[in-house]
Order: structure tokens, then sequence, then C-alpha cells
């Protein structure tokens, strides 16, 4: 399936916010993504579009990138699980932006072209695995998780792992949202 299929904008349209041009950053600016991305990488290219252009705030950027940090790095949940959910909630939020960039990081998480492909049919083999896909399904289609998919996952995760996937998903959800809402456009466009 190519990859603008997988996805229905209903509007495309340029950029609402656009990355913060170089001669514009500042102290401030490299301060707010420092918890995400290291020194030489605070800057319009090494940050790329999404952390240039939410740099044009930067308190809610130094208040919001901790938490998008533990979900992507310190959560209890494996990277292969968290692409899982990413991923799918991603393409639920139709952010082909975000599941353009998480490709890489889900094939060095183990997971193969067919499991993606997988993911945005939500059909995958592995029970773990279909479990995290229904879960994101139901967070997203009525804001909370089915018995039977909550007590699916605890086959599967610890409780604290349960914990972890809700608030990726809703983290995920939340920057896709904000990806399209302020029309973040490919660095390669």
């Amino acid at each position: 399936m190519s990859r603008s299929s997988r996805f229905h904008v209903t509007d495309r349209h340029t950029p609402r916010l656009t990355p913060l041009p170089a001669d514009e950053w500042d102290d401030r600016s490299r301060r707010a993504i420092a918890s995400l991305i290291p020194a030489e990488r605070a800057n319009p290219t090494g940050a790329g579009n999404i952390l240039s252009t939410l740099v044009r705030h930067p308190d809610l950027t130094r208040a919001y990138l901790p938490f998008n940090t533990y979900l992507l790095n310190g959560s209890t949940l494996s990277p292969r699980v968290r692409e899982v959910a990413l991923l799918r909630s991603v393409h639920r939020r139709n952010c082909e932006y975000l599941w353009a960039h998480h490709l890489p990081i889900a094939r060095r998480a183990g997971l193969s072209d067919v499991e993606i492909d997988g993911i945005s049919d939500g059909q995958l083999a592995d029970d773990a695995d279909q479990s995290v896909l229904a879960a994101v399904d139901d967070l997203v289609d009525t804001g909370t998780i089915s018995t039977p998919t909550w007590d699916r996952l605890g086959r599967h995760f610890t409780d604290d792992q349960r914990m972890d996937l809700v608030f990726t998903i809703g983290g995920y959800c939340l920057l896709a949202m904000a990806v399209n809402a302020f029309g973040i456009q490919d660095e390669e466009l």
C-alpha cells in the first residue's frame, strides 16, 4: 500500500505555523528542546520541523517535551510495542508526517514491512500486538479501553505497562493533532 493511500487528509493547506528561522533561535529556544535533543542539534536543521515549530512557544515546548521524551525513551514498554501503538495512533489521526518519521524507528525496533502494513490495516498476527491495536482503536473511538480489551492487554502487559500504553497512545494522538493543526510539513517538501 502506498504511503499516501494510508491517509485521508481532508484539509491540505500551507503551514499555519512555520519553523522558527535560524536567526530567531535564542538560548530560550535551545533550552526548550534540551530534554529531547543534544545542544549541537538545537537549530532548525538539527531539530527538524516539529521541534523548530514548537519552539515558537518555548514555555509550552519546555513543559511538553520531558513527557514526550519519557514516552519515547523511558517508558516500561518495549520500543517495538511503543512503535505499534504509536504508528496505529498517528495512522488513526491521519498524521502522515509522524508516520513517515517513525517508519525507520519502527524497523529498528524490529517491525517488518508486513507488520507495518498490518498496523495501518488494523490486523497483526501476534495477540499482544493485536491487543495494542485494539486499545488504540478503543481510545480513539470511545475515549476509553473496553473491559475485554483491558483484560486482553493484561495477559501480556503489567499494570505499569498498560498505564504507559494509555499515555503513549494519548501522547502521540496529541502530537499528531498538533502536527496536523499547525500544518507542519515534511522536511523534504
